[in-house]
């Protein structure tokens, strides 16, 4: 009988910041983005798209009946669009690992960028109307290569500030040491 060496089994290593799945957390400190971008991104949806439905209810009224099903129409889109933009804010969020900064989007079509800290040539802030008025603001992480750019929307503008000056300062450290 062959005897089987005491201690315990081998785990595989934790996955490092080059290995991060699209789903579960591991290990990686993720931020979800403000609730609030839910109601800006629908307050911008409702002011698209209900002038169409009110064009089109009064064109049914003293024209073509018809046109009514264009109406109904606009407003099922309308009511669609108010539950999948909360899905979709639910979706995005971001963290800041030792090397790079992660980005994850979507529930069916997901996507993670990750960002080396050293290719991060600047950072941007920028606010809308609707944003600044529930104080929202988006971060923009440019780096030479669009492709591998990203952007976190829908910040409280406290964290924004505070995380651009954290990535400018991790850019420009880990490009000095190149």
């Amino acid at each position: 009988m062959d005897e089987q060496p005491a201690g315990p089994p081998s785990t595989p290593p934790p996955p490092g910041p080059s290995v991060l799945p699209l789903r579960g957390d591991h290990g990686a400190d993720w931020h979800p983005v403000s609730p609030k971008l839910a109601g800006v991104r629908r307050v911008s949806a409702t002011a698209a798209l209900l002038p169409a439905a009110l064009a089109l209810a009064f064109t049914s009224v003293y024209l073509w009946w018809w046109l009514a099903i264009g109406a109904g129409a606009v407003v099922l889109v309308w009511a669609w669009l108010m539950w999948v933009l909360g899905v979709q804010v639910r979706a995005i969020s971001w963290a800041e690992l030792p090397e790079e900064l992660a980005i994850r989007k979507g529930r069916m079509w997901r996507r993670l960028v990750t960002i080396p800290y050293g290719r991060i040539q600047y950072v941007d802030l920028s606010s809308g109307p609707y944003k600044r008025q529930a104080g929202l603001a988006d971060i923009t992480v440019n780096t030479a290569s669009p492709a591998s750019s990203g952007d976190i929307p829908g910040l409280p503008v406290e964290v924004a500030e505070e995380l651009r000056v954290r990535l400018a300062a991790r850019g420009e450290a880990q490009r000095a040491g190149l």
